[in-house]
Formats: C-alpha cells, structure tokens, sequence
C-alpha cells in the first residue's frame, strides 16, 4: 500500500481545508481528485454532469484512483463525496474519514462567504432533501472503507490535522531553527 493519507467523506466537510492544512504541517504535497478530473477532461465537475452524467463521473474517479494507486506515494489525497465507492480504495493509502452531522455541514456552508459558489459548483448539493438521503445512503459506506474515523464538527482545520497525524503516525518535519 502507498503512503498516502486518503480523504474521504460527504461533500463540503472539509477535505480539501483538511489536506492543505496537512500539507503544511507534514510537507507532503496534497492533491484533489476533483482538480485531477477537471484536468483531465478539461471540464468543472458541474459541466462534467450536466453534458456526461454521472456515470461518466464515477468512471473518471475510477480512472483516477487507479492512477494514484500506481503512481503516487506520500502524498495527502482529497477526494469527492462519492469517491469512497471506487474498488480497492484501500490500495492508495490510509482511508480517513472525515465526519459531521448534515446539518453541521449545511450550515458550515450557508455561514460560508462564499455560500452561493460552494452550492453551485456541487451538482448533487442543488436539493437539499435529495442531498440529506445522499448523506445517509453514503454514511455507511464510509464507515465501512474507512481505516479512521474522524468527526470534524466544529473544530478548527488545524486540531483536525493534528488528530490525523497523530492517529497515523505521520512525521512531522522539524523547523528549520531545530534542525
């Protein structure tokens, strides 16, 4: 299994904050599977759904996991909402996933400045009823890939980072003044 730390759980919880905050910390450089698909396809998520659909989506995700199985190692890994069910999650790293109620989440997102956009740009996020079974149709497999569990509610993108690497055993580079 690589070394990479593997964020996983339901859109807007945090991963993306969490692996950039565990980047700084660890000075692993952090990737998102998102970004690597828009890259790939040259398309935003929202487009990616609206003219492909989300089969196609999943298949990219696929597509990616593969990769990073295969190609990159030390590394922290953010990831969508969904990418907790592509097969053999567990060869591209330790799985961590971050949790917090729905409506935690909800409102961590309308307390956002920033609120519209980060709505807008998550295509399953546009009903609100639809995204709540979502949620709960997906909790359970979280749990069941997930090597961590890691509750989010609340607390600031730093204690969270320091949980995971405490509980993964991740090293931590000294400063440059101890060094």
């Amino acid at each position: 299994m690589a070394d990479n730390i593997v964020l996983i759980g339901f859109m807007a919880v945090g991963k993306g904050r969490t692996a950039r905050e565990l980047s700084r910390q660890t000075g692993r450089f952090a990737v998102d599977c998102d970004d690597l698909i828009e890259s790939l396809v040259k398309m935003n998520i929202a487009d990616i759904f609206a003219t492909h659909g989300e089969l196609y989506f999943r298949a990219l995700e696929g597509r990616v996991a593969r990769w990073l199985a295969e190609c990159v190692s030390a590394t922290i890994v953010s990831t969508g909402g969904g990418f907790a069910a592509v097969a053999d999650l567990g060869r591209i790293g330790t799985i961590v996933h971050l949790h917090s109620e729905f409506d935690a989440i909800i409102a961590a997102i309308r307390g956002h400045p920033r609120a519209r956009q980060k709505i807008k740009k998550r295509p399953l996020l546009q009903d609100l009823d639809q995204a709540r079974r979502l949620y709960d149709r997906r909790r359970q497999l979280y749990r069941q890939v997930a090597d961590l569990q890691i509750d989010v509610t609340g607390r600031p993108v730093s204690l969270v980072a320091a949980e995971i690497i405490e509980r993964t055993g991740l090293k931590v580079p000294l400063p440059v003044s101890e060094r």
